[in-house]
């Protein structure tokens, strides 16, 4: 399957550039995975956390160019360590047998081809927690149509309605079109979420949505379209950890963190439109604390 990047289309950008070859795409990546932090995570949705923790694996590198990126140290900036597929591979088990409830797989497209074979290798050796495709949602349905049967859970982000805020704070190309086709496709795949007698997620999409200072409008319509275009048992999360971070700190309206009355407001029309699933993250004071420390590289 890794022949496959010698042309790569992992992603929408569509860079068909040899990446066997040492030649890089959009995205950054190269022929090897490249990892930044592996860790135990017991922070996302309660259903994913649970009470032992997400098995979280971040990748390196990324498809978008977020002005406001939390993880840009690897995103952008290329931190981390690369590996082969046969080391990833036991990764998984590794996460497995330190108790974690799932394999957590943070911004993965542009590694689609070497994860799917190092989870047929898991399988092979025993691994049998679900896996989380955690990602932008920018994604071609093709590279979706390869997960299938692979991947346990989806958890896409859908950040913009307008594609003009798209393309100004993450530099991408028809981002609402490709990212709705996208999570329908998701949603194809999984269905609704799943759970086991504990509560933990074994099978299903969660739509992630981070809240922007000065942008309530963009949640609404975004909020809108989930309520109109997909079942009403989907589930939604709502973000509120936004802080300024990496470019963001000099942009006027991304520059503060979302406010009270912001919140209550995007609290309010969540609940007017009836969306009957799902969670609403707490507004907090201290969200930066909660980024990873990608600097200990710990994989």
């Amino acid at each position: 399957m890794l022949e496959k990047l010698q042309r790569c289309t992992l992603c929408p950008h569509n860079c068909n550039v040899d990446r066997l070859s040492g030649r890089l795409g959009r995205c950054k990546a190269g022929k090897n995975v490249k990892l930044a932090l592996v860790s135990i995570h017991k922070y996302e949705e309660p259903c994913i956390s649970g009470g032992n923790g997400s098995g979280t694996i971040f990748f390196t590198n990324c498809n978008f160019n977020c002005v406001f990126c939390q993880n840009y140290e690897i995103s952008q900036q290329g931190l981390g360590k690369e590996i082969t597929v046969e080391e990833l591979a036991d990764i998984f088990i590794k996460q497995q047998r330190r108790g974690a409830d799932n394999i957590n797989l943070v911004t993965p497209v542009m590694y689609v081809y070497h994860i799917i074979e190092a989870i047929k290798l898991a399988k092979q050796q025993g691994l049998s927690i679900p896996f989380i495709y955690n990602s932008n949602g920018y994604e071609n349905i093709e590279t979706l149509k390869l997960l299938k049967g692979y991947i346990d859970i989806y958890l896409p982000d859908f950040k913009y309605y307008n594609n003009e805020l798209a393309k100004k704070y993450s530099n991408i190309d028809n981002y609402f079109e490709i990212t709705t086709n996208a999570i329908q496709e998701m949603y194809n795949q999984v269905g609704s979420p799943k759970f086991d007698e504990k509560g933990l997620i074994k099978s299903g999409v969660i739509i992630r949505h981070l809240v922007l200072p000065n942008y309530i409008e963009n949640t609404k319509h975004v909020l809108k379209w989930i309520k109109e275009n997909m079942e009403k048992d989907i589930y939604v999360s709502i973000m509120a950890q936004y802080f300024p971070t990496y470019k963001a700190k000099e942009i006027d309206k991304l520059n503060r963190k979302i406010n009270r009355e912001e919140y209550k407001k995007v609290e309010k029309y969540l609940y007017t439109l009836n969306i009957e699933n799902g969670y609403i993250q707490e507004l907090g004071k201290h969200e930066e604390e909660y980024v990873p420390n990608f600097k200990t590289l710990e994989i």
